[in-house]
């Protein structure tokens, strides 16, 4: 491997989620719609149409694509999955002023799934469970 290039993320309302992230300080690099048959073969679906939105990070080294699948008809997730049930859980960002961060996020339908604790002497961290109950952890670090 090279290098981690992008995390794929299934939304239901792609506008929220991009509302989301970008509070969180995300940027927006590029949307796009995707179909056609090489699509079907890449994700293993027929009938693929969807509409995609890149956002990367401040860094420049992460980026998400939050997609959003027109058709075929998906399948229900949970979104109040717990943080232990399997498969892709949570995604972590580093911020200042994490106090801040929460209170610019609630208005974009985030909720904390525990509680903001301090981690030793090294962080301040907490799960924020965000759009379509992607779970978001936050940490700040201290000193």
């Amino acid at each position: 491997m090279t290098k981690l290039e992008h995390v794929g993320i299934v939304v239901g309302d792609l506008e929220a989620a991009k509302a989301f992230f970008a509070e969180l300080g995300l940027e927006l690099e590029g949307e796009a719609s995707l179909d056609g048959p090489t699509v079907d073969r890449i994700t293993g679906l027929e009938g693929v149409r969807t509409d995609i939105a890149m956002m990367w990070a401040p860094d420049g080294d992460g980026r998400l694509e939050l997609i959003k699948y027109h058709t075929p008809p998906s399948p229900a997730g949970d979104p109040r999955a717990p943080s232990n049930a399997p498969g892709l859980r949570h995604i972590l960002f580093s911020v200042e002023g994490i106090d801040e961060v929460l209170d610019r996020l609630r208005p974009h339908g985030a909720e904390l799934v525990g509680e903001l604790a301090q981690y030793e002497n090294s962080y301040r961290i907490c799960y924020v469970r965000g759009p379509e109950g992607i779970i978001v952890e936050l940490a700040e670090a201290i000193g």
